[in-house]
């Protein structure tokens, strides 16, 4: 189910502006509901009609729109970190004169909108808004707006140790030299800085457009992660090999060194119930070291979310991310995983390194948590299929700690050409063996423990008994795949508000039909995105994963963003056979710097700037973002200002910008320019 009014995904304790804010949306909810009420978000039937009569008969008159690709002067070409552009700015003057001269003259002939795809996609904009009614804004008021929102920002490159790998949040050097103990992976936390920097990351010195997929899943530019440590360490197991100018990745692991679709497919031959693609949809990789294990699943239409920490293990999140192939960087360390429970159809570990069967099965016990009832643990580890005395010590510890959490081991097979084996457990999906058991150990959760709070949550050596009732989330299995994209979760009630108003599963399908009438119409062909390199692609405030849901055509994989102060919906989006995490934005995200070829800031930078500086946001989305990578905002009007003037003051391309009444809609590109000066950011100097 989702949480309750009064918490929120990820709440701690040690995040007060949050806590504020749980409190301020509170009051929004009705009785009954679990959402934050945001009808503003998403128009009724009758505003659409209504918006399509006001771009009918008033097109131009009162709103700025332009649609540009060279608007900037050469980032390459500019060098100076002075970047109030005098010429960029007449320039600019120029194109609204002209822009309004050629709508004078469109307002005398006939209108057809199959030729004005900006028109298509202003008419998109405006449906999801209820400020649709009021008068057009004026010149006067939009040039006040624009120099009350113009600020020299002085941005400098970042001077570190990592350099250009900084991740913000796992770089913090003076937060991991005060830590008291690393035995538990402490320092492969996150320990993000108070004040997030501002400076921007360099770029590897010969840095190049990345290798479109799916050619980047067997070859990238070794100039793009010059990194040779684990060719060096994991070469003859095939993970990755240097060949010239390129990395090569012959498709192998230390499980499956004959590679992984033969792998993938020697699971599926051990228990047919897997059926990949299907009843499986959603997994989780634990340890996946360059993600090829998860690289290989699209080929049986399943995704992977995958995550590694950053180790001595050089490079390898970054590695697979270059792939495009999805993954995180982070540990299981003291505190809970990002996710919520009862989510991943299979866990899958091969030769993690996890030390499952000890401190009672903790780490072990988190991985119950977020496995749904009656999904399954692949392990494929030495334990299995070894005899020496350690392996067979850690066998018998595992066969007795899974037996005490109601884990069946269903089947153990061995893939004799990789010369390996996998055990196979299943969760239960009753509580009838934790009722049996003659020993409460591990114990049972206490009713208060909510296993849906994971945000700085300490880990719990505990297990949660499984949902009985029928409605109840977790109580059933999903739809199979692709089914359980368009439908809305039986446990989705009628009874409940959603996020934008209507009953919960009558807005779960308004915001499928919207997104996907949004995509179709306006992002696909309106902004100017040659689509063919697009492959990595967040969505920053996710609502219930329509964004990527109506992507699914694409070659592309979405990471959905569930923030803090939104309504958790994250399970929803799990249960529709997609995946995402929940974040902080006024923290650095666990990823490596030029992840994303797109980030989707759907009225995001309005929602953060209240808490935190708008600066070190923009900051990280030009470390998470790749150089002609994309950035599209929607939001209210003086947001869409800020962010385009902070855009302009990168160097940035501006795609699209356009506004009407109190919405808008701006589509950047990133570029190559850095800047010459360089900021040196202590607590990240070794």
């Amino acid at each position: 189910m989702f949480m309750s009014s009064s918490a929120f995904p990820g709440q701690s304790t040690d995040l007060p502006a949050v806590t504020n804010k749980q409190k301020e949306v509170s009051t929004k909810l009705s009785s009954n509901s679990q959402f934050e009420d945001n009808s503003g978000d998403l128009a009724s039937d009758d505003q659409e009609n209504t918006t399509n009569e006001v771009v009918e008969s008033n097109s131009g008159d009162g709103d700025s729109n332009s649609t540009e690709e060279d608007a900037n002067s050469n980032p390459e070409s500019n060098g100076s970190d002075n970047n109030s552009n005098s010429d960029t700015s007449e320039s600019e003057k120029k194109n609204n004169s002209d822009s309004n001269q050629s709508e004078t003259e469109k307002k005398d002939e006939e209108k057809k909108p199959e030729d004005n795809k900006t028109e298509d996609l202003s008419s998109e904009i405006l449906k999801e808004t209820n400020a649709q009614n009021g008068a057009f804004s004026t010149q006067a008021d939009e040039s006040a707006s624009e120099k009350k929102s113009q600020y020299v920002y002085n941005w400098k490159t970042c001077n570190v140790t990592a350099g250009p790998d900084y991740i913000p949040c796992l770089d913090n050097l003076e937060a991991i030299r005060h830590l008291h103990g690393r035995s538990h992976y402490e320092h492969r936390e996150r320990h993000c800085p108070e004040d997030p920097p501002t400076c921007l990351v360099p770029l590897p010195v010969g840095y190049k457009t990345p290798i479109k997929w799916p050619r980047s899943r067997e070859q990238i530019w070794y100039s793009n992660v010059p990194h040779t440590k684990l060719a060096e360490v994991k070469g003859h197991q095939n993970w990755v090999k240097v060949s010239g100018e390129y990395l090569t990745f012959p498709g192998g692991g230390t499980q499956f060194k004959n590679g992984a679709l033969h792998y993938i497919d020697f699971i599926q031959d051990s228990l047919g119930d897997i059926a990949w693609g299907k009843r499986t949809r959603v997994i989780l990789d634990v340890g996946c070291g360059v993600a090829s294990f998860g690289g290989y699943l699209f080929e049986r239409d399943v995704i992977a979310m995958s995550f590694a920490p950053k180790d001595e293990h050089e490079a390898q999140v970054q590695f697979a991310l270059e792939r495009g192939i999805p993954a995180i960087s982070a540990v299981m360390g003291t505190q809970r995983l990002p996710f919520p429970s009862k989510i991943f159809d299979v866990v899958h570990c091969a030769r993690c390194r996890v030390p499952w069967h000890i401190e009672g099965g903790k780490l072990l016990l988190e991985l119950n948590r977020v496995l749904r009832p009656g999904g399954y643990f692949v392990w494929s580890a030495t334990p299995v299929y070894r005899n020496t005395s350690e392996d067979v010590g850690i066998w018998e510890a595992m066969s007795k700690l899974t037996k005490a959490m109601c884990w069946e081991l269903v089947v153990i097979n061995n893939d004799k050409l990789n010369e390996v084996g996998a055990a196979i457990y299943r969760k239960p999906m009753t509580n009838e063996c934790y009722e049996n058991r003659q020993q409460n150990d591990p114990p049972l959760c206490e009713s208060k423990d909510d296993p849906d709070a994971v945000w700085k949550v300490q880990l719990e050596s505990c297990m949660h008994k499984v949902p009985v009732d029928e409605s109840a989330r977790g109580s059933k299995w999903p739809e199979t795949w692709p089914q359980r994209l368009e439908s809305p979760p039986y446990w989705l009630k009628t009874s409940e508000v959603g996020v934008y108003g209507k009953p919960a599963p009558e807005d779960f399908t308004s915001d499928y039909d919207h997104w996907k009438r949004v995509v179709s119409k306006s992002y696909l062909n309106g902004l100017g995105i040659d689509w063919s390199s697009v492959r990595n692609v967040m969505d920053m405030r996710s609502i219930y994963g329509g964004f990527a849901a109506a992507l699914k055509d694409l070659k592309v994989w979405v990471m959905n963003v569930v923030p803090l102060d939104s309504p958790d919906t994250l399970p929803i989006i799990y249960e529709r056979g997609l995946f995402g995490i929940y974040h902080n934005w006024c923290e650095s995200f666990s990823t490596y710097p030029r992840s994303y070829d797109l980030l989707h800031a759907d009225h995001l930078f309005s929602d953060v700037k209240k808490r935190c500086k708008l600066q070190s946001l923009m900051a990280e989305v030009d470390r998470m973002l790749r150089p002609e990578g994309k950035l599209i905002v929607r939001d209210n009007v003086e947001t869409i200002a800020e962010v385009e003037d902070m855009a302009k003051s990168l160097n940035w391309k501006i795609k699209t910008s356009y506004s009407k009444d109190k919405e808008g809609l701006l589509c950047v590109e990133k570029t190559l320019w850095r800047p010459t000066e360089v900021e040196t950011v202590p607590y990240a100097i070794e």
